[in-house]
């Protein structure tokens, strides 16, 4: 029994683990979210203004116009191509956190079915002392009855 409480022990540091691993993985997936949404933004935004600056084109448009158009776009693709970074970063992270949090669910999960080994092995092993101390008490009865 000794032995099952230290597992358990040791069980409940492993499900906390868990439970921070969860924490962090939740955290790293609401960012990575956010990020990916700012993108999808940003590449929405960049589709309108080359919709425009194609507009303007076959318009008679000022050159003026046209340029500042041309600058935004440009802008645009600068500021896609940092948020695309940023958003492998986030994946990666997501990614690293969301494999320690599966290890940390199997380290749980290893705890759990050692507990349950050793519980089935206690109860068993009571079991065979019962049943040990059931047949020395019907012989000592045997024999008690034998010599009267």
């Amino acid at each position: 029994m000794v032995e099952v409480v230290g597992l358990n022990r040791i069980r409940e540091i492993r499900e906390n683990e868990k439970k921070v691993a969860q924490s962090a993985y939740s955290q790293s997936m609401e960012t990575f979210e956010k990020i990916a949404t700012e993108l999808y933004n940003l590449l929405r935004t960049k589709e309108s203004a080359e919709a425009s600056f194609e507009s303007y084109i076959q318009n008679t448009t000022s050159i003026e116009k046209i340029k500042e158009q041309a600058a935004y776009i440009e802008k645009l693709n600068q500021r896609i191509q940092s948020v695309q970074l940023l958003v492998q970063r986030a994946r990666n992270d997501m990614e690293i956190k969301q494999e320690k949090l599966s290890n940390a669910y199997v380290e749980v999960k290893k705890f759990d079915k050692i507990i349950e080994f050793k519980q089935k092995n206690e109860i068993e092993e009571a079991k065979r002392k019962e049943a040990n101390w059931m047949d020395e008490m019907s012989m000592q009865q045997y024999l008690s009855h034998k010599s009267r």
